[in-house]
């Protein structure tokens, strides 16, 4: 060897050991055996551990042949020849020794004398005698040897196929057998060496390594106890520290087992059995001198380490090899989950114990390195579709039949067992990254649709489509089937995801519409052909129509928490805009036509009213394609304008009719009144009050003077806020300037509105926002009686 165990001249507190540090044997340890003119010492006893060794592997002869303890030596006992000694093992053993006493029972043949023999002797001795209590054991078991099971294998054909899951029952039921049944077998009285119990851990031999082991750990406290009054002599503190190496070696080389056991379960299943009950030995013996602590944890800490194992050799792409990596690989993950779970359900459970509970710690080690290594994968997802399979795969499809309810698994699997139980800052940590990105693509997704509307509309000139009979640019289509899609995913995945996804969105679309006007009124500053941009406006008002009706189906959602009226504010100051933008080229154009009405010239011309009416017409056909929601608007408002500046002509005094005059005026206006009511009633205009005031005035204006005053209730009840000097402006029109005759009209308007009142309908606003014309005759306004000191009394 390269070492001692522990040197000379250092003592080593009482306590734990590190289990990692190499186990360097020291041959002048007094745990060694000492040597007798150059012979060993044998241990009496030793070869009577009863155990029924079950199943032993062939590794057990490879280590037996490869042991430089084993060459050229022969076992110096016969006990393993001894036909009885099968059955005497399956007896129940003796009671361990209690470590704290260090008294021991010993069967009678364990108080034999012992043989002599050397250290080869001894290692080969006991591999020798392994092999022959496997033979033995398979006799006794009815398995026979195994060239004999060989000879009595039959050749498989077509026709008759032998299934092998009979003879894994008939293994799994003896080993189930002996795992219930077995006892600890007698501790011999004298360990072996340190060298020896170290060469039998290396081989797998369990068993015989942990009997030595309690032996060597019993031999050591009562040295100990025999010297509790001296001082502790530098040997004892080296055979403490070469003990607890040794179990430091046990534990570590029983971790590495179970760390194994789902890799190789063949090599390993039967192993598991003494791993099992070694644990639980130790965990009986906790608080006794020489042991260590947590074995049970060690063995949870072995499972874990060996899961984690098999889940890091699952294959993962880069995002740059492979565009859907990440599903690719939680594919691969869930598979090699459920793989390994039925490698435990089948090979490892019946090895152990059942207050083990194997199966539902394999599953609770599963949960907790699925969720360690979804945690170091999250640092590299950056996109949205990453971030949806990342999220399912954590709420759904773990815990659905393709991994954890998988039938392979049942019934063992339970139903509280399914489900990943991730920590809830983590995923509501994958939750926010997820609406996050998708506010990133959502805003990108909807500057491409201005893009896209700049590409294909706006440079190329092309006219909206007519989709069911209104212009439409289908942009609201493509920004509604964008959430949508994105909203019925997330409602898939979580309720309350489909709420912050919703969020997300409409946070993302209230800032659309000014985006979009910036683009289009920067686009359409220079465009000359007028047509074009009124039907470009058409096409975007009812496309925010329509984007703002299918976000209404939004609002079973609305839970206070989004921002849906915000959306719908800024939707409808845009359609607004639109519209406006489309009404004051109209307005534009009107005015001139409308101002040179009630004038000399408009007499005898009526090329004026006729371009009035030319573009009143060309409005018309143009709002046919317009939402019937905001058309209805839009005309109306155009119906008002017109109305109110047509009136307005006869508020200016820009013209009194004389020598009757008059009556040619009210017929033409009567007859132009007509013309713009049928043009306002065939664009389905809802001012209906509208249409009567052309008519009453140009009564006012055609009829005589002393019937003035029975044609003015008419007015004043339609319009109450028709005032004073509304009135002096169409009589002055009239040709009725000043006199009794104004001062009585006058006075008759005035007994009508106090007499009216409250009756007149105040939402007929029309001559509120019509300013008369201010006469300027310096007698227009004077009673008739400041004149009477003037008149001749006759």
């Amino acid at each position: 060897m390269n070492g001692k165990m522990a040197e000379s001249g250092q003592a080593e507190p009482d306590g734990e050991i590190d289990a990692s540090e190499p186990l360097t044997l020291n041959r002048d340890s007094p745990s060694s055996k000492s040597l007798k003119n150059g012979k060993h010492i044998e241990s009496p006893g030793k070869d009577k551990v009863g155990v029924p060794w079950k199943f032993l592997r062939t590794s057990f002869k490879v280590g037996n042949e490869k042991s430089p303890l084993t060459s050229n030596s022969k076992r110096s006992d016969n006990t393993g020849n001894d036909p009885n000694q099968i059955s005497d093992s399956l007896l129940p053993s003796p009671d361990s020794p209690d470590l704290k006493t260090g008294i021991t029972s010993q069967s009678p043949q364990s108080q034999k004398s012992s043989l002599t023999r050397t250290m080869s002797d001894s290692a080969g001795s006991i591999t020798g005698s392994l092999i022959k209590r496997g033979t033995s054991l398979r006799h006794s078991l009815g398995l026979g040897t195994k060239k004999l099971k060989r000879e009595q294998l039959e050749p498989v054909t077509e026709a008759k196929t032998l299934p092998e899951e009979p003879n894994k029952g008939v293994m799994n039921g003896i080993r189930e057998e002996v795992r219930d049944t077995y006892s600890l077998p007698e501790i011999p009285t004298h360990p072996l060496s340190v060298m020896e119990i170290n060469k039998l851990i290396e081989m797998e031999v369990l068993e015989e390594a942990y009997v030595n082991l309690l032996s060597l750990r019993m031999e050591l406290q009562q040295e100990r106890q025999t010297q509790e009054n001296e001082d502790c002599p530098i040997e004892l503190v080296h055979k403490e520290k070469d003990l607890h190496l040794l179990y430091g070696t046990l534990r570590n080389k029983m971790s590495n087992i179970v760390r194994t056991s789902s890799t190789m379960p063949s090599r390993n299943k039967e192993l598991l059995v003494y791993v099992a009950y070694i644990t639980l030995e130790e965990e009986t013996r906790e608080g006794q001198p020489g042991g260590m602590l947590g074995w049970k944890v060690a063995w949870k800490d072995a499972v874990r380490d060996g899961v984690r194992d098999t889940l890091k050799k699952v294959h993962l792409d880069s995002p740059e090899q492979n565009i859907s990596w990440l599903a690719v690989h939680l594919g691969l993950l869930g598979k090699a989950v459920v793989n390994d779970l039925e490698t435990v359900k089948a090979e490892l459970v019946s090895s152990y114990p059942a207050d083990f509970n194997v199966f539902e710690t394999y599953v609770s080690c599963h949960h907790e390195i699925v969720e360690e290594h979804l945690k170091g994968l999250q640092e590299k997802v950056t996109e949205l579709k990453d971030h949806y399979a990342f999220l399912d795969f954590i709420i759904h499809r773990y815990a659905s039949e393709k991994i954890m309810g998988s039938s392979s698994l049942q019934p063992e699997m339970k139903e509280e067992w399914k489900a990943l139980p991730i920590d809830k800052d983590f995923l509501n940590q994958i939750k926010s990254k997820y609406c996050s990105r998708l506010q990133t693509d959502m805003r990108k997704s909807l500057d491409r649709i201005i893009d896209l509307e700049n590409e294909e509309m706006w440079i190329n000139r092309r006219k909206p489509t007519i989709d069911e009979g209104l212009y439409s640019s289908h942009m609201d289509m493509d920004i509604w089937t964008n959430i949508k899609g994105h909203v019925q995913g997330s409602s898939r995945i979580d309720v309350n995801l489909e709420e912050k996804v919703l969020r997300s969105c409409l946070e993302e679309l209230k800032l659309f519409p000014k985006r979009f006007e910036s683009a289009f009124v920067e686009w359409s500053t220079n465009v000359s052909n007028l047509s074009l941009w009124a039907e470009y406006h058409i096409s975007y008002i009812n496309s925010f129509s329509a984007l703002k009706e299918h976000m209404e189906s939004c609002k079973g959602l609305n839970k206070g928490l989004i921002p849906l009226e915000q959306v719908q504010k800024e939707i409808d100051g845009l359609t607004n805009r639109l519209i406006q933008s489309l009404m004051e080229p109209f307005k534009t154009d009107v005015k001139p036509f409308l101002r040179r009405q009630m004038t000399r010239k408009w007499f005898s011309f009526d090329d004026d009213f006729a371009q009035l009416i030319s573009k009143i017409k060309s409005l018309s056909e143009q709002t046919k394609y317009m939402s019937p929601k905001y058309k209805q608007t839009f005309v109306n408002e155009a119906h008002f304008f017109v109305v109110k500046e047509y009136v307005s002509q006869l508020m200016k005094n820009n013209y009194t009719c004389k020598n009757r005059k008059n009556e040619t005026a009210a017929s033409k206006i009567a007859d132009q009144w007509t013309e713009l009511k049928e043009l306002f009633q065939a664009m389905n205009s809802t001012l209906d009050w509208l249409h009567p005031v052309g008519y009453q005035l140009s009564k006012i204006v055609g009829c005589k003077k002393s019937d003035i005053t029975h044609n003015l209730q008419p007015l004043v009840e339609n319009c109450p806020d028709f005032r004073k000097s509304h009135l002096s402006a169409v009589l002055y029109f009239r040709g009725v300037i000043r006199g009794r005759e104004k001062q009585i009209v006058l006075r008759r308007l005035m007994e009508l509105k106090q007499r009216i009142g409250n009756e007149g309908n105040k939402e007929h606003v029309l001559f509120s926002e019509i300013q008369a014309a201010v006469n300027t005759d310096c007698f227009a306004g004077t009673p008739f009686t400041c004149f009477s000191f003037i008149v001749p009394h006759g």
